[in-house]
C-alpha cells in the first residue's frame, strides 16, 4: 500500500471526523449519522495502516481519533455497583471455573512435588545439613521455635496485611508472566512448593508434623488454592501463545489476558480472606481442630462458589472477559 496516496485519499474524511467531534454536542441528526459512518471508516483505515504500512505518527493520530469517536458514539460508561456485583457473581467465578482443567492438575502435581520434597528432606539428614546447622534446625522446629513464633511475631493486623500483599503479588506474577510461555510460572510455583516441602520435612523429622499441619492448614488450604488457580491460569495463557485455537493469536491473547487481569482482582479478594485467617486464626488460642475446621470451611465455600456460581455462569456463555460493548472491535468494518 502506498501510504502517501492513502493519506491523500482519506485525509478529508479524517479532518471532517475531527471537526464533527469538536462540536459533537451541537450536531444535527444527519451530522450524527455522518459521524458514525466516518468513525467506522476511520477504524477500518487504522486497521489497514497497522497491518500493511505501520507509521507511528499516523497510527497515533488515527488511534486517538478513533478512540474519541468511539466514546462519542457509544457514550462514556461509568463503573457501578452493578458491575462489581456482576463481576463477583458471574465474571470471576466463571473465569476460575473455565480454567479448572489447568489449575486442578496444577494443584495435584504441585502438592505431590511438595510431598516428595518433604519426604526427601525429612528422611535424609545429609539434606537437612545443607539447609542449616543442627542447632539452627533445633531452634526452628522446637516447641515455641521459629516455625511457631512466625505466626505470632507481629500484631495480627499488620501480619495479615503483609502476607496478603506478598501472596497477592505472587498470584499476580503467575497471571502476568504466564504470557512468556508459562516458564516463569513454573519457577514461582516450584519456589512455593519448595518452601512448603522444607517446612514439612524438617517438622516431620523432629516428630512435630501434627503441629506443622495445624499451623499451615487453617489458612494454607485457601491460600494455596488461590496460588494454584493463578498458576494454572498463567500456564493456560502461556499455552494460548503456542496454540490460540480457532481465534487469531492476537484475539486469543486479548481475551485470555483481560480475563486474567480480572482474575488477579478476584484472587486478591480470596487471598485477603486467607490472609485474615493466617493473621487472626492460625496464631489464636483455638484448639487445632477448630482452626483447621475454619480453613476447611473457607476452602469448601470457595470451591462451591466456583463450581456452583461459576459453573452456572460459564454455561450461559460467561467467560470472565469484558462485556462485548466494552471491548475494542476485533475487525473494524466500513459503512
Amino acid at each position: 500500500m502506498d501510504l502517501d496516496v492513502f493519506v491523500a485519499t482519506h485525509r478529508v474524511e479524517w479532518d471532517r471526523l475531527e471537526a464533527l467531534l469538536r462540536r459533537q454536542r451541537r450536531l444535527t441528526g444527519a451530522e450524527a449519522d455522518e459521524l458514525v459512518a466516518l468513525y467506522q471508516r476511520t477504524a477500518t483505515h487504522l486497521s489497514l495502516i497497522q497491518s500493511s504500512a505501520p507509521d507511528p505518527q499516523l497510527t497515533g493520530r488515527l488511534s486517538q481519533l478513533v478512540a474519541r469517536a468511539r466514546s462519542a458514539v457509544t457514550g462514556t460508561r461509568r463503573a457501578s455497583w452493578r458491575d462489581a456485583t456482576r463481576f463477583l457473581t458471574h465474571g470471576f467465578p466463571a473465569a476460575v471455573y473455565r480454567s479448572r482443567h489447568w489449575w486442578v492438575p496444577t494443584a495435584l502435581l504441585s502438592i505431590l512435588v511438595a510431598a516428595l520434597l518433604g519426604w526427601w528432606i525429612g528422611t535424609h539428614p545429609e539434606v537437612q545439613a545443607t539447609i542449616a546447622a543442627p542447632s539452627e534446625l533445633r531452634e526452628l522446629t522446637r516447641p515455641g521455635g521459629q516455625y511457631e513464633a512466625y505466626y505470632s511475631s507481629h500484631p495480627a493486623t499488620s501480619f495479615a496485611a503483609q502476607v496478603w500483599t506478598n501472596n497477592a503479588w505472587a498470584a499476580a506474577q503467575c497471571l502476568i508472566l504466564g504470557v512468556f510461555l508459562g516458564l516463569p510460572v513454573l519457577w514461582i510455583l516450584f519456589q512455593n512448593m519448595l518452601n512448603l516441602g522444607v517446612g514439612f520435612g524438617l517438622m516431620s523429622s523432629a516428630g512435630r508434623l501434627d503441629t506443622f499441619l495445624g499451623l499451615v492448614l487453617p489458612h494454607g488450604l485457601l491460600e494455596l488454592t488461590a496460588v494454584f488457580v493463578a498458576a494454572g491460569t498463567g500456564l493456560r495463557l502461556g499455552w494460548t501463545v503456542i496454540d490460540p485455537g480457532p481465534r487469531t493469536r492476537r484475539a486469543a491473547l486479548a481475551e485470555e489476558g483481560r480475563a486474567a487481569i480480572g482474575m488477579a482482582i478476584g484472587l486478591a479478594l480470596v487471598l485477603f480472606i486467607s490472609g485474615a485467617i493466617e493473621g487472626f486464626v492460625t496464631p489464636s488460642g483455638l484448639p487445632t481442630w477448630a482452626r483447621i475446621a475454619i480453613g476447611v470451611i473457607a476452602e469448601l465455600a470457595f470451591l462451591a462458589y466456583v463450581y456452583v456460581l461459576g459453573g452456572r455462569a460459564a454455561r450461559t456463555g460467561e467467560t470472565g472477559d469484558l462485556e462485548e460493548a466494552e471491548r475494542s472491535a476485533a475487525v473494524p468494518t466500513a459503512a
